[in-house]
C-alpha cells in the first residue's frame, strides 16, 4: 500500500505509513516537511522509501517527454477466443443494417407531406435481390397506415466496405403482424449486399454461446457476446401477440436491438432479436429471439406473397383471461363460428347464451392429431405445421364429452 499526500506550498507536506517504517508504531502516521521539489514516496516493505525531486511548475525544462513517458510493451496479438469474436463480428457486420421508420404526415402551410422519423431499429441483409428482414414493430407505426406494397415505409442505412454508412429508402415487401416480421425492399447494389447466412435454430442448446449485433440507442453496429439462456419461451412481442418457441439470451438487447441478428458461435443466423424482459427499458440480461425457423417460415412467403398464407379454422377464441373467467384450464375455447364456413360444416359449435341467460360453452380444442393443446397460444404453434387443404383430427371437449372431429384447414388472414 503507497502513502502519498501533499499541498503544493512553499514546502511540500507528505504523508507516510509509518508502519513501513522499521522501529515505528503502525497505529500512527508522521508528517515531513521537505524542502520545495523534493517528495518523501514510499514505495513498499521491499524498496523501502528513497528521496526523488518532483517537478512542480509547469513547462520545468529540466524534464523531458522520454522521462515522463512509460515503456510501451508491443501487443503480443489476441487470445483464440478474441480472435474468433472478431472474425465473426468482421464477417457479418455488413450484413446488419440500420432502419428508421418513416411516418408520412401533412404538415400545415406545407405543400405534399413531410417524412418525419419514428424510431430506430436493426434489420438483416436476407438476399442479394435487396430483401431486407427485421420486426413488425420496428416499423409499426409507418404500417399503422396500412400502406400497399412498394409504398416507403422506412430509411435503410447499409455499411459500405470503407465504413460509410450510405442511405436508401426502404419500400414494403409484405409484413406478418402475427410473428413480429416484416421484409423491406431497397435498391443497392450488389457490393453493398451481403446476406447473412442463416443455421438452424432446432439445434440449439442452452449454455451455448451467441453473439448480437445491432443498433442499441442509434450505436450502429453493436456487438454484444452471450449465451443461450433458454429455449421454446413464449415471446410478448410489441405488436400485442405471443409468439411461441423464442430463444432467451443474455446477450444484451436494448430499444435498438430489434430485427437485428441473434448468431450462434459459427457466426449463423438463429434468430431475429425482438423483445426485452425488462423494468426499466434497458437490458436486464433476458432478451428473445424469434427463431429462424420460424423466421425461414414466414419470410420466403412474405417475398412471394406479400402476406403468410397461414392455415386455420377460421373461428374465433377466447383469450386465456376470458377462458380463465369461464373455468376453462385446458384447451382452447371457441367463441364463435362462421355459419358459412368450414368449421361450421365440420361440427364445432361457439358459445352461446341459453334461454336462463346462462352462458353455454362451446367447443374446447385440447388436441390436434394427438398434438396436446393448453391455450390459444399453443393452438396456434401446432397449426404453424401445416398447410392450406390439410386434414386435422381435433379432440374436442364439449361439456363432458370427449369427441374427436376431423375438419379440413382453410386459409386464414395473415393479420
Amino acid at each position: 500500500m503507497e502513502f502519498l499526500h501533499f499541498v503544493l506550498t512553499k514546502t511540500l507536506m507528505f504523508t507516510i505509513n509509518p508502519s513501513l517504517v522499521k522501529g515505528h508504531a503502525a497505529m500512527s502516521f508522521w508528517h515531513f516537511a521537505l524542502p520545495r521539489g523534493y517528495a518523501f514516496i514510499t514505495m513498499s516493505r521491499c524498496t523501502g522509501t528513497r528521496l526523488i525531486r518532483l517537478p512542480l511548475a509547469l513547462g520545468d525544462p529540466s524534464v523531458t517527454i522520454e522521462e515522463v513517458t512509460p515503456p510501451v510493451y508491443p501487443s503480443k496479438g489476441l487470445f483464440p477466443y478474441e480472435d474468433r469474436i472478431v472474425k465473426l463480428f468482421e464477417t457479418n457486420t455488413y450484413s446488419v443494417v440500420n432502419i428508421f421508420d418513416v411516418t408520412l404526415r401533412p404538415q400545415f402551410n406545407v405543400t405534399g407531406v413531410v417524412e418525419i422519423p419514428e424510431g430506430n431499429g436493426s434489420g438483416v441483409v436476407w438476399d442479394e435481390q435487396g430483401h431486407i428482414v427485421t420486426n413488425y414493430h420496428v416499423v409499426g407505426n409507418a404500417l399503422s397506415r396500412n400502406p400497399k406494397p412498394g409504398e416507403v415505409v422506412a430509411r435503410v442505412n447499409i455499411l459500405a466496405s470503407e465504413g460509410v454508412q450510405k442511405n436508401f429508402e426502404g419500400t414494403l415487401i409484405g409484413a406478418d403482424r402475427d410473428k413480429d416480421l416484416a421484409v423491406l425492399k431497397v435498391e443497392a447494389s450488389e457490393d453493398l449486399l451481403r446476406p447473412i447466412k442463416v443455421g438452424e435454430s432446432s439445434a440449439l442448446r442452452v449454455g451455448q454461446q451467441c453473439l448480437a449485433i445491432g443498433n442499441p440507442f442509434g450505436f450502429d453496429h453493436t456487438l454484444t457476446v452471450g449465451v443461450i439462456s433458454g429455449l421454446n419461451r413464449e415471446i410478448f412481442s410489441k405488436t400485442g401477440v405471443t409468439i411461441g418457441g423464442g430463444i432467451q439470451t443474455d446477450a444484451a438487447i436494448n430499444p435498438g436491438n430489434s430485427g437485428g441478428p441473434l448468431l450462434d458461435s459459427k457466426g449463423k443466423l438463429v434468430g431475429i432479436n425482438t423483445a426485452i424482459f425488462t423494468q426499466t427499458g434497458t437490458s436486464a440480461g433476458v432478451g428473445f429471439a424469434i427463431p429462424a425457423s420460424t423466421v425461414l417460415k414466414i419470410v420466403p412467403q412474405l417475398i412471394q406473397f406479400g402476406k403468410v398464407v397461414r392455415a386455420g379454422l377460421n373461428v374465433n377464441f377466447a383469450s386465456d383471461l376470458v377462458a380463465n373467467q369461464l373455468n376453462v384450464r385446458n384447451g382452447a375455447l371457441i367463441l364463435q363460428v362462421p355459419g358459412n364456413g368450414i368449421a361450421a360444416k365440420a361440427g364445432l359449435r361457439p358459445t352461446t347464451r341459453g334461454f336462463a341467460g346462462n352462458i353455454v360453452l362451446g367447443d374446447v380444442i385440447v388436441a390436434v392429431d394427438k398434438k396436446p393443446v393448453r391455450n390459444k397460444a399453443e393452438l396456434s404453434k401446432v397449426l404453424d405445421d401445416y398447410k392450406v387443404g390439410d386434414k386435422v383430427l381435433l379432440e374436442i371437449l364439449r361439456g363432458k364429452e370427449n369427441l374427436q372431429l376431423p375438419v379440413i384447414l382453410e386459409e386464414i388472414s395473415s393479420n
